[in-house]
């Protein structure tokens, strides 16, 4: 499933996932939902309804919103009707358009960016791109500038010597496209073994390519522990586009086992380049649970927020057994060095294939989104017996953020009583947390880190720049064992202590 925020509508989402019907006969189209209420309340339908027939539907979205509110959707074509299709809508997915020909030859999945800077001289370009399935099946685009009525011819991007698979896009301020995928096994199942980069300043006149931006070890193929469904490690990417100081800076996160960060199972593994996509870092492992416990992470989603937060969500069976799987968040406010982890699921649940759609097909992905001091992830299970779309927002004050507002200039810098305290564990869906404010009479870096009753640190709740101001931060206690804990405040040479109980 896939996911989008409306340019300029931030109470409007736009999400789409592959439905699946089994009777009276069997079809699969795209699920088209929308709310206009940040996500308190979705409408839509399980099909989307432009033509031809839905018989010919083949799933597999890729979605975007132009400039001009209007929604864009691109599908795969189902025999004898093969290749990628468009289609558009000017009612919030109400009704679609018939579908655009965009390429009829086949693919996996498109996957689409729009480019909605002023500021870029592509400004309302829509781009989608995917691996064509034909020798030596390379990475290729198209482009709309009219909000999907038309579309340009397909280009290829790069020239592989490697199969290429799946893949992500995001655009820039400046109107910079980038691309990754993966580049695996000539084999089954195909194993990713490296990922590419690819970038274009010139609306994809031209690209600048690296096949092999850094070295992978993926999880392509199934996990056996969980009822044999399908797994990949397709690499997810995201920009930092806040003008912060780590404007600019591209993440990639990947699912990976037995490399130097991954262990025995598989592991949620970042990395980040600094220089446009130049060069890349050495992998750094997300997921925080001990390594080689023989845990599961598999299918994360990453968003950077507008205070330059990296958040990951991934499927985890760390609170439950190895044949099941809850939702995590883990969060970065240092560009990816180090985590803060949360569960973010109420349930848990056992994923089984879907029949009828090739061996072991849970689906190939899930999302997270960013709006108003809030991030909106989506994911499925099937608790009610069938796969559906689920979601939480969580506000960043529950992740130990607060959005800035005006106040008046405190006196002194101080730590005030958290409340509640002690505190309890839970979920963020329904969980006990404590707050805390930091008063700073001027502007400067605070640290607002947790420690042990042994001086271990656990978690650093925030490392970062602030104005002078009362803040407010929100810590909850999921993963936090009972016990005495120290929380420690650092501003300008100073120092602010409280101790915090947690119980169960």
């Amino acid at each position: 499933m896939v996911a989008v925020v409306h340019p300029s509508d931030q109470n409007t989402i736009f999400a789409s996932a592959n439905a699946i019907s089994f009777q009276p006969q069997f079809f699969v189209s795209e699920g088209v939902y929308t709310t206009t209420d940040g996500g308190t309340t979705f409408f839509g339908s399980d099909t989307c309804s432009g033509g031809p027939s839905i018989a010919f539907h083949g799933g597999d979205p890729g979605i975007a919103i132009d400039k001009n509110g209007t929604y864009i959707l691109t599908r795969n074509g189902k025999i004898p009707l093969y290749g990628l299709y468009s289609h558009r809508s000017t009612d919030q997915g109400r009704t679609w358009s018939n579908a655009k020909t965009i390429t009829n030859i086949e693919l996996e999945r498109a996957w689409l960016g729009a480019d909605n800077s002023p500021a870029s001289p592509y400004y309302g370009r829509v781009y989608a791109a995917w691996v064509r399935y034909s020798p030596p099946f390379p990475t290729v685009f198209a482009y709309t500038d009219d909000g999907g009525l038309n579309w340009s011819a397909v280009q290829q991007i790069n020239s592989p010597t490697d199969r290429n698979y799946g893949g992500s896009i995001t655009v820039g301020k400046d109107g910079t496209v980038y691309l990754t995928w993966a580049a695996v096994t000539s084999t089954s199942p195909f194993t990713e073994k490296y990922t590419g980069f690819a970038k274009s300043t010139n609306g994809g006149q031209t690209w600048s390519v690296t096949e092999n931006a850094f070295i992978t070890n993926g999880i392509q193929g199934v996990l056996a522990n969980k009822q044999n469904i399908r797994v990949n490690s397709n690499p997810q990417l995201a920009l930092d586009n806040t003008g912060g100081p780590r404007d600019g800076w591209l993440y990639v996160i990947t699912t990976q086992k037995n490399t130097s960060v991954a262990g025995s199972d598989p592991d949620i593994i970042l990395n980040r380049s600094t220089d446009g996509g130049a060069t890349w870092s050495q992998g750094v492992r997300v997921n925080q649970d001990a390594l080689n416990n023989g845990k599961t992470q598999y299918f994360p989603a990453v968003v950077v927020d507008d205070l330059g937060g990296l958040n990951v969500i991934f499927y985890d069976d760390r609170a439950t057994t190895s044949d099941s799987a809850g939702v995590f968040l883990a969060r970065s406010l240092d560009g990816g060095s180090t985590w803060t982890e949360f569960e973010i699921s109420d349930k848990n649940f056992k994923p089984s294939p879907i029949g009828g759609l090739g061996q072991g097909y849970q689906g190939d992905n899930i999302s997270i989104v960013y709006r108003n001091n809030t991030l909106h992830p989506m994911w499925m299970d099937n608790t009610t017996g069938i796969y559906q779309i689920r979601s939480v927002n969580i506000p960043l004050s529950l992740v130990g953020v607060e959005p800035e507002t005006p106040a008046v200039t405190p006196g002194s810098f101080s730590l005030s009583p958290a409340w509640p305290n002690p505190f309890s564990t839970g979920s963020l869906s329904g969980s006990s947390t404590t707050t805390v404010k930091v008063d700073l009479p001027a502007p400067g870096e605070l640290k607002l880190s947790l420690f042990d009753s042994r001086g271990s640190l656990v978690r650093e709740v925030f490392s970062g720049a602030r104005s002078a101001g009362t803040h407010e931060f929100t810590i909850g206690g999921r993963d936090l064992a009972s016990g005495v804990y120290l929380l420690q405040a650092l501003h300008s040479g100073k120092r602010a202590v409280q101790k915090l109980v947690v119980v169960r």
